[in-house]
């Protein structure tokens, strides 16, 4: 795919003089979707961005946002990119210290929250955050209890709007245009910062443009692709598919009305293509099992023996599947396969992805089965996203695909049998760390970006091994890769999280977390009782569920690699004690340093 050489925000303009009156965005309000076509798109981005001028944001000038995924994230976002700002995301889940840290290290002067709750994690930050000189709210409940000193220092994201629309300087957005250059940084994600403070990743046009080709390509998208937007828009991943690949192909995007109705949006929307990280499948999944143990004897025996004849059938190209293999598809598609993807509002996706993340392998064979076409892919903050993912029609499960179009790529000599680090160039290879050369120095070399990720080809597609930093050595001296042994326990729908322990040690021990929804709908069917998180672990028929679990991740596993002993976690890890990241990855050194007297008990 070859693309204009225009950068986002003129790909927005060009898209409001060709497909004016096409729908790009569906937004879900008080249960009715209110389309906005590519010109009112154009038209209100341009109105928020000459307010944002208007505010005192200059050219150049770093604008926050903090919110659920909504249109009005997007309208900031264009609307700064319009005028020359770069636009910076912020996790609506991260608390105060989090929120200051980056409105202050990425030097915000506007920022833009969704709602009172994330405008007084600004206010109590204000006394740190010197460059910040206007707050801009999209929901104004609540904004009357302020006192008027701090109204003041408030704006509503209608009147910021309006002020704009009232502005007699749309010329201005027309010369901001001509000077924007494909090299202009245009966004500043934040990394998750799982070994330590976040780094901010410049992203220019270029790399935008770079990386989205391959996206396309890979994909299969077109200007007919719909897509349900609901992962937190200040990750790459959501930006790719929301920002980049919809303003370069037209295709449409819906944003719902909560976090909270995602499951209730896809079966309204049933979207062409739908992303989801790792714990969301690994949710679908537990809801699936979940709704199995509910059903009846009859229904459950007809599930297992139409996944079981369809299995062989996950990893087949369509192309090479015999008669009879279509007769059985057909077959448990009608009874069985049908009501499941309805259940999970996937019946039309012509793709599903996941990434950002490893994911357990029998869970992509799990959905595979159902007739749901996920595939995985690979990428950074740093790639702008998706470097490697499977072509639609071959996948090897376990793997991450081959390089797409438009990535050079290599993997570092190394002595040791697991792999090499995959290092990769092209223009999606981010332009460095704000304010960071020395980050920038390590990552960027002779333009290779070093990804930090050991890979090995595996059937002539890429495995991704483990993080470079993560690997671990036993006190016997054998290499462990603790993603494969994680990743093998978490396809069970009990487990929710597996943290292993291994570095120096005779054996592998591990932290286990239940999930509390699967494991509690199990024991009420066997009618164990339990109060809390708490008393459902600590009872002993729990244990041995989970026991059961590993044993049979263990047979999968080479021997030196299987867990002897573990500890069930009686709490949920909680981003507020610092224990997993806003994106749900685990700190591990927090884990371990919180952890420690439960580690040590595993080896006594």
């Amino acid at each position: 795919m070859t693309l204009t050489e225009l950068t986002l925000p003129q790909m927005l303009r060009e898209r409001a003089r060709t497909d004016a009156h096409r729908i790009a965005i569906r937004q879900k309000d008080f249960g009715i979707w209110k389309p906005v076509n590519w010109a009112r798109y154009y038209e209100r981005a341009s109105h928020f961005g000459l307010g944002l001028r208007a505010l005192g944001l200059p050219a150049g000038g770093h604008v926050g946002v903090i919110s659920e995924n909504r249109i009005e994230w997007v309208l900031a976002q264009m609307g700064a990119g319009l005028v020359g700002a770069v636009t910076v995301g912020v996790y609506p889940t991260s608390p105060t210290n989090e929120v200051a840290y980056v409105v202050g290290h990425a030097d915000i002067e506007i920022m833009v929250c969704e709602d009172q709750e994330q405008t007084d994690k600004l206010l109590a930050a204000l006394p740190e955050l010197p460059r910040l000189k206007k707050i801009v709210v999209m929901e104004t409940k609540g904004l009357r209890s302020f006192a008027p000193e701090v109204r003041q220092f408030i704006a509503t994201f209608d009147e910021v709007e309006k002020l704009g629309a009232s502005s007699a300087q749309q010329t201005l957005i027309d010369a901001a245009l001509a000077r924007q250059q494909l090299d202009d940084v245009g966004l500043m994600i934040y990394t998750s910062g799982s070994t330590g403070k976040p780094k901010g990743a410049m992203i220019s046009y270029r790399n935008i443009r770079g990386v989205v080709p391959g996206i396309v390509d890979r994909l299969e998208l077109n200007a007919d692709t719909t897509h349900l937007s609901y992962l937190p828009l200040c990750h790459v991943a959501e930006q790719m598919l929301t920002s980049f690949v919809p303003l370069y192909i037209g295709s449409q995007v819906n944003f719902g009305e909560s976090i909270r109705t995602v499951q209730e949006d896809l079966r309204e929307v049933a979207p062409t293509m739908f992303l989801g990280v790792p714990r969301i499948w690994e949710k679908m999944h537990a809801a699936i099992s979940i709704k199995l143990q509910e059903t009846g004897a009859l229904r459950r025996t007809l599930f297992h023996k139409a996944y079981n004849a369809c299995k062989p059938l996950a990893e087949k190209p369509r192309a090479r599947w015999s008669i009879g293999d279509m007769f059985t598809y057909t077959a448990c598609y009608w009874l069985v396969f049908r009501a499941l993807q309805n259940f999970i509002g996937l019946r039309e996706a012509k793709v599903a992805l996941t990434g950002a993340a490893p994911i357990p392998p029998d869970v992509v064979r799990f959905f595979r089965v159902l007739g749901v076409p996920l595939v995985e892919v690979y990428g950074l903050t740093e790639s702008t996203g998706m470097v490697t993912g499977h072509r639609l029609h071959d996948v090897v499960v376990g793997t991450v695909g081959v390089p797409a179009s438009g990535v050079e790529w290599r993997i570092a000599k190394s002595g040791d049998e697991l792999g090499g680090e995959l290092h990769i160039k092209g223009d999606m290879v981010f332009a460095g760390y704000y304010k960071n050369p020395e980050a920038t120095a390590a990552s960027i070399v002779d333009g290779w970006l070093h990804t930090g990720d050991v890979v090995r080809a595996v059937e002539g597609q890429l495995k991704i091994v483990d993080r470079l930093k993560d690997i671990m050595i036993t006190a016997g001296g054998k290499n462990l890769t603790p993603s494969e042994i994680e990743n093998t326990m978490k396809g069970s729908p009990f487990i929710k999280e597996c943290i292993v322990v291994a570095e120096g040690r005779k054996f592998v021990g591990a932290l286990v977390m239940i999930d509390h929804e699967t494991v509690g709908k199990w024991a009420e069917a066997r009618r164990i009782p339990f109060t809390h998180f708490r008393s459902l672990v600590e009872h002993p028929e729990v244990r041995g569920l989970i026991g059961t679990e590993i044993n049979t991740g263990n047979q999968r596993l080479a021997q030196v690699s299987q867990i002897r002993q573990f500890h069930l976690l009686t709490k949920e890890l909680d981003h507020d004690d610092g224990e997993v990241t806003a994106t749900m990855k685990v700190r591990r050194s927090s884990i371990y340093k919180t952890y420690a007297a439960e580690i040590e008990a595993l080896y006594h």
